[in-house]
C-alpha cells in the first residue's frame, strides 16, 4: 500500500515575508501610480497610440478591475502632453448658403481670438458705420445727389407744363397718376363742360391731349430712370462710406491672420455683406427687431442681422497643453458627433450656425477618444455613427430625432470636419470577440488588441509593485498608509485572489478596495499605521457581510436538514464538495454523492443527468467513468452491471467534472463492497486514465468542507483529498492554517485514481500480474471478482434480467 504524503501548513498557505520590504511605513513611498503585470497590453496600447496609419485603433479588453480605464487614460495623457496641441474649429455664417454653415480651422487658442475680435469689429462696425453716416459730408453728398434729381426733374416738368397750358390743356391727378385734361382758364374742365363743346372742337382738344399725355408718359419713364440712378448713386454713397467706415477694421483683421487663408477669405465676405446690408447697421435696436426675419427665412440668416458675424467655436483649446484626451461616459449619437439645436419661434422650430453642439469626436480630434464598448453599442445609432466617422476621417453633426423623422422642419447641413483621432474602446474580452467575429468594420478599425490580464508572475519585483500600489492608493486618497506586515498581509490577499501561489492578482478594484477597508479599521481603532490585523479584520468583515447563505447551509447541517457525515465509514457513499457563486463570495457546498450497483444494463447511469439536472461538462466527466471501468476491468470479460450515481439533496444543476474522481470512488467503494471514509471530503477531475486532474476553486472547497466538520466537531482525522496538480493553488484562511498546523485537519494530494482509493478505504489499490489479474484483499481486486459474478449470473439468466434488453 502506497504511503500517502499529507501536506504541512506551510504549504497550504503562502507567506509573504515583511522584512523584504526597506520602509518603515508606505508614507516613505511615492505617490505615483505605474502599471503593474500588464507588460502585453501596456506594449500594445503604446504601439496604438502612436501608430498613425489608418484603422490602428485600439481594443482594450479585459474583466472590470484590472486597471484598463486608469492605465489606459494615465498612459494616453502622458503621451498627449507631448504632442502638439489640436486645432481650434469653428462654424461660421455661409453668405452663399446659410443652411451649409462653413467650418474654419485655426490654431490651438485662436478660435477664442478670432470670436473676440469678430465680436469687436462687429461692435467697432456699428460705431463707424453710424457715425460716417451721420456725418455732414455723407449729407452733403447724399442731399446734392437728391438735389440734382429733384431739380432735373421738376425743371423738366415745369417745361412740359408750360406747353400743356400753351396747348389749352392742364395737368391733374387721376388714379393711375399724372394725366393731361381739358382746361378753361387754366382749369381742369369738367366732363359736363367738355361735352357742350362742339365736337370740331373736342375732336382738336383730344388731338392734343393725346400727344401731351404721350409726352409726359415718357417724361415720367425718364424720370423713373432718373430716380434709379439717383438711388443707385446713393447706394454707390452707402457702400462707399460703409466701405470707408470699416475697410481698416477688416484690412486689420486680414493682416492678423495673414496666414489662414480660410479666415482672410472670409473677412472679405463679411465685408461684402456688410457694406451689402449696411442699412441693419443704421437702424435702432428696437427697429430691427420689429423687422426681425420670419420663420420661413431664419435659415436665410440668423435671427438677429448681427448675429450672422459671430464664431460659433465648435471645440478650442486655449488653455489645454498638448493633445486631447477626452472619456465620454455617455456616448449616445448626439454626444459622439454633435448636434443642432433649435428654439421655438412662433409655433415653428428654428436654427441657425451658432446652435451647432461638439460632440466628443470633435472635443478630441487631433488627440484620443475613450469609450466604453458596451455603452456605445447600447446607445441606438452611436456604433454606426462612430464607425462612419472613422472610416470616412470626418464628422458631422448627427442626431436620432433627423434619423428617425422625430421632427418634420428644416435643418442646417453643416460642413463636415475631418477627423483625425484615435479611439480606445475599452470592454470585456467576449464583446471583443463576438465583435471580431461578427463586424467585419470592426477588424479593419480596431486592429490593435491590448489584453488586460488577472495575474502576474509573483516575482520580487511584483510584490514591491504592490507596496508601491498601496502607498499611492494612500497617498491619493489621504488614507492611513501601511507598515510592512499590513503590506505583506495584502500581498497575501493579491495571491488568494487568483488562487495560485506563483502569481498575484492584477484585479487592483478589489485590492484597492481591501487597503481602504483595513485603512478604515485601523482609523476606527485609532491606529497610527495599517498593519497586518487590521487587513485580516478587513477580510473577515467582508466575509460577515457576504456569508449569510453559508451560515443558512451549515444550519441545515446542524440541524440534520442536509445529510452530511464527517465520521465513520460507508459502502458507496463519499463527501463531494461544490462551490456556489453568490455575486462576490463563493461558498463551498459539502454535497453527499451515493453510488449502487446490481445485476443490469451495462453501464453508469447518472440519476442527475437522467432528470436533466447535469450539465455537458459534468456529463462528459461521468461518461469519462464508463471508459476508466472498460480499460480496467473489461478487456477479457464485457461489464455486466448496472451503476447508479447520484448527489443526494442537491436540486439545481450540476455542472463541472470536479466532482468526477469522488463519483468513481463512490462507484469503486459500491462494486467492491469496501466502505469509504466519512471523515474525508473529495474533490478532483479524472480522465480515463485514472489519472486525477485540477480543479479550480480549490480553497473555497477546503474551507466549505472545514468550517462543516468544526460545525459538527473536529476529530483530528478529517480533511480534504485534493489533485496534486492543485497544491500550488493553496492559499487558505488563517482559520484552516491553524488547525492543519494543529493536527485537527489534513490535506492528502494525489495523483491518481489507485493513490485516492487507498486513502479512502485504507486498502491496497491492487497492481494487476502479467496476466492481468488483480490481487485478493486488493480494491480492484474485489471490483474484479463482483464485476465476474456479475458477469457469470447475467450469463446464467440470458443476459435479462435486471431491465437488461440483451444483444
Amino acid at each position: 500500500m502506497t504511503s500517502h504524503m499529507e501536506l504541512s501548513a506551510h504549504q497550504c498557505r503562502w507567506r509573504c515575508d515583511p522584512s523584504q520590504f526597506d520602509f518603515g511605513s508606505t508614507e516613505e513611498l511615492p505617490a505615483e501610480i505605474v502599471p503593474i503585470g500588464q507588460q502585453r497590453a501596456m506594449n500594445a496600447l503604446d504601439f496604438g497610440a502612436d501608430m498613425r496609419s489608418e484603422g490602428y485603433n485600439v481594443f482594450a479588453l479585459g474583466p472590470p478591475g484590472t486597471g484598463r480605464t486608469s492605465l489606459v487614460l494615465a498612459t494616453l495623457k502622458r503621451k498627449a502632453a507631448e504632442m502638439p496641441p489640436s486645432s481650434d474649429w469653428c462654424y461660421v455664417h455661409n453668405f452663399e448658403d446659410p443652411r451649409q454653415p462653413r467650418a474654419l480651422e485655426l490654431p490651438a487658442g485662436m478660435g477664442v481670438a478670432l470670436r473676440e475680435d469678430m465680436q469687436e469689429l462687429i461692435e467697432d462696425a456699428d460705431r463707424e458705420i453710424t457715425k460716417a453716416f451721420e456725418s455732414d459730408e455723407y449729407s452733403e453728398r447724399r442731399d446734392e445727389i437728391l438735389r440734382e434729381f429733384r431739380e432735373e426733374r421738376g425743371k423738366e416738368l415745369q417745361e412740359f407744363e408750360r406747353e400743356v397750358q400753351e396747348a389749352g390743356l392742364a395737368i391733374g391727378r387721376g388714379p393711375a397718376g399724372l394725366i393731361v385734361a381739358p382746361a378753361k382758364d387754366g382749369e381742369v374742365m369738367s366732363p359736363q363742360d367738355y361735352q357742350q363743346l362742339p365736337q370740331e372742337e373736342r375732336e382738336g382738344i383730344d388731338q392734343r391731349r393725346q400727344e401731351m399725355q404721350e409726352k409726359l408718359d415718357d417724361i415720367m419713364r425718364r424720370g423713373q430712370r432718373a430716380e434709379k440712378q439717383a438711388r443707385a448713386k446713393v447706394a454707390e454713397l452707402d457702400r462707399e462710406v460703409a466701405l470707408y467706415a470699416i475697410g481698416g477694421l477688416i484690412k486689420d483683421l486680414q493682416e492678423k491672420y495673414a496666414e489662414i487663408e480660410q479666415v482672410v477669405t472670409y473677412l472679405d465676405q463679411v465685408r461684402d455683406d456688410i457694406i451689402a446690408n449696411v442699412d441693419a447697421f443704421r437702424e435702432e435696436p428696437e427697429e430691427e427687431a420689429e423687422h426681425a426675419a420670419p420663420p420661413e427665412r431664419l435659415l436665410e440668416g440668423p435671427r438677429r442681422s448681427h448675429d450672422r458675424y459671430r464664431v460659433n467655436i465648435l471645440w478650442g483649446h486655449q488653455d489645454s497643453e498638448g493633445a486631447p484626451v477626452v472619456f465620454e461616459n455617455n456616448p449616445t449619437l448626439e454626444n459622439l458627433t454633435g448636434d443642432v439645436e433649435y428654439v421655438a419661434y412662433m409655433g415653428a422650430l428654428v436654427t441657425d450656425f451658432t446652435m451647432i453642439k461638439p460632440g466628443a469626436l470633435h472635443r478630441a480630434n487631433g488627440g484620443y477618444l475613450v469609450l466604453e464598448a458596451l455603452s456605445v453599442l447600447s446607445k441606438p445609432l452611436a456604433w454606426d455613427a462612430l464607425k462612419r466617422a472613422l472610416k470616412s476621417s470626418q464628422v458631422r453633426p448627427e442626431s436620432l430625432r433627423e434619423h428617425l423623422r422625430l421632427v418634420s422642419t428644416v435643418t442646417l447641413e453643416p460642413e463636415p470636419i475631418p477627423l483625425d483621432v484615435k479611439v480606445v474602446l475599452i470592454g470585456s474580452p467576449l464583446l471583443y470577440y463576438l465583435l471580431y467575429a461578427h463586424d467585419e468594420d470592426f477588424r479593419k478599425l480596431f486592429k490593435v488588441k491590448s489584453d488586460f490580464g488577472v495575474q502576474m508572475e509573483r516575482t520580487t519585483e511584483g510584490v514591491q509593485d504592490y507596496a508601491r500600489f498601496i502607498a499611492a492608493r494612500c497617498h491619493q486618497e489621504k488614507l492611513k498608509h501601511f507598515k510592512p506586515d499590513g503590506v505583506a498581509a495584502v500581498v497575501e490577499h493579491g495571491v488568494r485572489l487568483v488562487e495560485d501561489s506563483e502569481r498575484l492578482s492584477t484585479q487592483f478594484l478589489e485590492v484597492a478596495d481591501l487597503v481602504r477597508e483595513a485603512a478604515f479599521w485601523a482609523s476606527r481603532e485609532g491606529a497610527e499605521l495599517v498593519g497586518v490585523e487590521h487587513v485580516r479584520r478587513a477580510i473577515g468583515e467582508s466575509i460577515q457581510r457576504s456569508n449569510r447563505i453559508e451560515e443558512r447551509l451549515l444550519e441545515h447541517i446542524e440541524e440534520g436538514t442536509l445529510f452530511i457525515d464527517v465520521e465513520g465509514s460507508v459502502v458507496g457513499q463519499v463527501n463531494g464538495i461544490s462551490v456556489v457563486p453568490l455575486g462576490d463570495y463563493v461558498v463551498g457546498k459539502p454535497s453527499r454523492i451515493t453510488a449502487r450497483s446490481y445485476l443490469g444494463k451495462p453501464g453508469v447511469m447518472n440519476i442527475d443527468r437522467e432528470v436533466k439536472l447535469a450539465g455537458p461538462i459534468h456529463n462528459k466527466g461521468t461518461l469519462a467513468l464508463t471508459g476508466f471501468l472498460g480499460q480496467r476491468f473489461a478487456t477479457r470479460c464485457p461489464l455486466s452491471c448496472s451503476v447508479s450515481i447520484a448527489f443526494e439533496q442537491l436540486y439545481d444543476e450540476v455542472e463541472g467534472d470536479s466532482a468526477a474522481s469522488a463519483e468513481l470512488y463512490c462507484l469503486l467503494s459500491s462494486l467492491s463492497g469496501i466502505p469509504l471514509r466519512q471523515d474525508l471530503a473529495v474533490t478532483g477531475s479524472v480522465n480515463q486514465h485514472g489519472q486525477v486532474q485540477p480543479i479550480g476553486g480549490v480553497n473555497r472547497k477546503i474551507e466549505g468542507f472545514f468550517a462543516t466538520c468544526k460545525l459538527m466537531g473536529l476529530t483530528g482525522t478529517q480533511g480534504v483529498v485534493i489533485p496534486a496538480a492543485n497544491v500550488r493553488n493553496l492559499m487558505l484562511r488563517e482559520e484552516v492554517v491553524e488547525a492543519i498546523a494543529g493536527g485537527e485537519f489534513h490535506i492528502y494530494p494525489v495523483g491518481t485514481i489507485d493513490q485516492g482509493i487507498e486513502l479512502l478505504t485504507g486498502v491496497p489499490a491492487g497492481e494487476p500480474d502479467e496476466n492481468g489479474d488483480f490481487p485478493e484483499g486488493t480494491v480492484n481486486g474485489e471490483v474484479a471478482s463482483r464485476l465476474a459474478e456479475f458477469a457469470e449470473a447475467q450469463r446464467k439468466y440470458g443476459g435479462r434480467q435486471g431491465g437488461n434488453d440483451g444483444d
